[in-house]
């Protein structure tokens, strides 16, 4: 089988995807370990069986369900590659959003001491540092094994102006006043039935669940990063498409000023924000 026939013979098994070239293009490149441009410049190299075999097993466990994202153990992230695993929540492209305001919040010249709350596989936490390499990230989350992922991206990167902590929120050690605190945390109702569909059914539902209405995390949050800020800092979270009228009430009743909801791509509300005067 060549890597022509073989991305054909992927891509059929795929069929009732909307994305079966891509899955069928990423598989390959873990199997081969290569990027996809190898793919069409060298279409008539031959597979031996074992990467045969290794590449039908993969497209067996993706017809399953199973996230390429888990199967390739990486994903894409504000251009930069991060490994992932099924301790991780994956990193998706809606999220980019929360780096680019986190972003616009924070001068290219200054130090800037930055709270990531929940950083899961690092990737919000290593997008803003490799643009603001002045900032001092703490990037914090419950997870031993998800702390070990963040770390690896970011040796993987060489970030150097991130501390990982292991900590429930604000439950710091060495807390101090931030100049911004972002987090992207749980926001998923716990009888979603999004739960039960698609790549969710595979990620750790620590990292997506958040009580009845799916406020829980978002509400402890809201309400303790007023004691974890300097005056005129800012707190960024996201949140579901259709939270935004609560989260903005929670800013308000915790006292945050300049309070605003930012649309997503897909023009759905996903980013809300607010500052401490």
């Amino acid at each position: 089988m060549h890597i022509a026939d073989a991305l054909k013979h992927a891509r059929q098994q795929f069929h009732s995807s909307d994305s079966a070239q891509l899955d069928a293009e990423i598989l390959l490149c873990t199997v081969l370990r290569c990027e996809r441009t190898h793919l069409y410049a060298y279409p008539e190299m031959e597979l031996s069986r074992h990467l045969i075999e290794s590449l039908n097993k993969l497209i067996m466990l993706r017809s399953q369900g199973h996230p390429v994202a888990y199967l390739a153990k990486q994903k894409e992230f504000w251009s930069l590659l991060f490994h992932v695993n099924p301790d991780t929540l994956i990193p998706r492209p809606e999220t980019e959003l929360l780096v680019e305001t986190a972003l616009n919040k924070l001068p290219t010249d200054s130090e800037n001491n930055i709270l990531d709350l929940g950083t899961g596989s690092g990737a919000i936490a290593i997008a803003i540092a490799s643009e603001r390499p002045l900032t001092n990230i703490t990037a914090t989350d419950i997870s031993d094994k998800t702390l070990k992922i963040a770390k690896l991206n970011a040796r993987s990167h060489k970030i150097r102006n991130i501390k990982f902590e292991k900590a429930n929120w604000f439950d710091i050690k060495n807390v101090k006043p931030y100049d911004l605190i972002v987090s992207n945390p749980p926001y998923i109702s716990n009888d979603d039935p999004h739960l039960k569909q698609g790549d969710v059914r595979f990620e750790p539902a620590s990292a997506l669940v958040s009580g009845k209405e799916g406020l829980d995390d978002l509400r402890t949050i809201i309400s303790e990063a007023k004691n974890n800020l300097n005056k005129q800092g800012w707190l960024l979270v996201e949140h579901g498409y259709n939270q935004a009228k609560q989260v903005q009430q929670l800013f308000n009743k915790n006292n945050f000023t300049s309070v605003s909801t930012i649309k997503d791509h897909g023009n759905n509300d996903r980013v809300s924000i607010g500052q401490l005067i």
